[in-house]
């Protein structure tokens, strides 16, 4: 309970399709950012700004809620993923700010935003987001964890030259590592979650650039089109299922 009265966790509990689907969002992240700037024609800064007034509106959707209700909820990460690329992209090629700078930034905010959070609630866990309050910083800290990971997958894939493939499956291997870390040496559950959830991104979006970008640039091919509307199909199966379970999921808890 929180001020005696009964309170639910807003956010979902961290299971296998919680990581199917987050992987799918971060992947139309990049892919549908790439798609409303460039196909067409939007341009930057006013996808920008029209993502980041629809991203408002969900988040107040997401707020109104108090509880965890599937569909409101991974469509908000949908939309944080978008905005959260467009931000990199934006700071990148419109700002001319170097992918390196853009990374050591993202991550500074990133930090900050975990020490306010840790300074006021005393935790970092997801599994207590019951307050108005906790869950700011929650959707705060997504945010700088999809604008850093679209600069580190970036600078990584580009700017080192590594390539889409090679640093989907650098990230990949690192993930790996850390899973184990926490389920075999029993590593902190927090940190190497908020770890995995930083690195999903540059994942998600080094196998959406594989994907969706011309051959000539080291894709498939597949377009931004097709790679968003075949992630966005997964996505909305995910979230029917996840709302069929959700009632099982009940995710009412007790703060002291």
């Amino acid at each position: 309970m929180v001020n005696g009265v009964e309170a639910y966790n807003r956010v979902p509990r961290v299971t296998v399709d919680f990581w199917l689907i987050k992987l799918m969002a971060v992947t139309v992240g990049e892919t549908a950012a790439d798609f409303l700037a460039v196909n067409m024609g939007i341009g930057l800064q006013t996808t920008t700004l029209v993502m980041m007034a629809v991203l408002v509106v969900a988040l107040g959707l997401q707020f109104s809620r108090k509880r965890y209700v599937p569909w409101t909820y991974w469509l908000a990460v949908v939309l944080v993923s978008v905005v959260g690329t467009l931000i990199t992209d934006n700071l990148v090629d419109t700002f001319n700010v170097p992918l390196l700078t853009t990374t050591i930034g993202c991550t500074i905010l990133l930090a900050a935003t975990f020490a306010a959070w840790f300074a006021s609630e005393k935790t970092l866990s997801i599994h207590t987001i019951v307050t108005t309050r906790r869950e700011i910083f929650y959707w705060l800290a997504i945010l700088f964890t999809f604008a850093l990971g679209t600069a580190v997958g970036d600078y990584i894939a580009e700017t080192l030259g590594l390539g889409y493939l090679a640093t989907g499956l650098l990230f990949l291997a690192i993930i790996a590592v850390i899973a184990i870390a926490h389920l075999v040496f029993k590593a902190d559950a927090i940190l190497t979650f908020w770890l995995a959830y930083i690195l999903t991104r540059p994942l998600g979006a080094s196998f959406g650039d594989l994907l969706s970008q011309p051959m000539e640039y080291g894709g498939l091919g597949l377009g931004t089109i097709v790679t968003s509307v075949l992630f966005l199909a997964v996505i909305a199966a995910l979230v029917a299922y996840m709302t069929l379970v959700a009632p099982r999921r009940d995710g009412r808890i007790t703060v002291a």
